[in-house]
C-alpha cells in the first residue's frame, strides 16, 4: 500500500488558513464607531462577518490540503482539490512525471491523463519517491496479467 500527500503546498495553505483569520479576526476588532462622515456606525453583525469571511477564506485555502493518492496491488485512488477517482490499474498505461510539469499523472488506455496533484514538483524527492513506488506498483500488476495470459 503506497499513500502520498503532498507536503509543501499543505504547509504553505495552512500558514496562509491561519493568516488569513488573524488579519481579518484583527480587521473585526477595528470595526467600531461610526463609519465616517454619514449617519451610520459598526456594529457586532459586522465584526462577526468579517471573522466569517476570514474562516471562509481560510477554508477554501485548506481546499488545497485534500489532494492524496492511495495505491494497493489492485488499483489507485487519486483525489485532487475537488475530484476523486478510484481506477483499476488495467485502465493505467502509465504514471508519467513530464519535466517541467507541475505534478504527475496517469495516463490511461483511452489516452486521457489524470493529474495527481498530490505529487507535486515543489515537493521534489518526495514526489519522485511516490512517482517511483507508483511505478513499481503498476508494473508488478502487468506482470501479473502477462503470467495470466501465458498460463492459459
Amino acid at each position: 500500500m503506497v499513500r502520498l500527500k503532498p507536503r509543501r503546498i499543505r504547509v504553505v495553505c495552512w500558514s496562509a488558513a491561519v493568516a488569513l483569520v488573524v488579519v481579518f479576526g484583527l480587521v473585526a476588532t477595528s470595526l467600531s464607531g461610526p463609519t465616517g462622515d454619514g449617519y451610520g456606525s459598526f456594529q457586532r453583525g459586522d465584526q462577526i462577518a468579517m471573522i466569517g469571511l476570514g474562516i471562509f477564506g481560510a477554508l477554501g485555502f485548506l481546499l488545497f490540503t485534500r489532494p492524496r493518492v492511495e495505491a494497493d496491488a489492485r488499483s489507485i485512488r487519486v483525489r485532487n482539490v475537488i475530484s476523486s477517482y478510484e481506477l483499476p490499474w488495467e485502465v493505467v498505461r502509465g504514471v508519467r512525471f513530464d519535466r517541467g510539469a507541475p505534478w504527475a499523472s496517469l495516463e490511461l488506455h483511452d489516452d486521457d491523463l489524470l493529474p495527481m496533484v498530490a505529487l507535486q514538483a515543489a515537493d521534489k524527492e518526495l514526489a519522485v519517491d511516490g512517482v517511483r513506488a507508483l511505478r513499481r506498483l503498476h508494473e508488478a500488476h502487468q506482470a501479473r496479467l502477462a503470467e495470466r495470459a501465458v498460463g492459459r
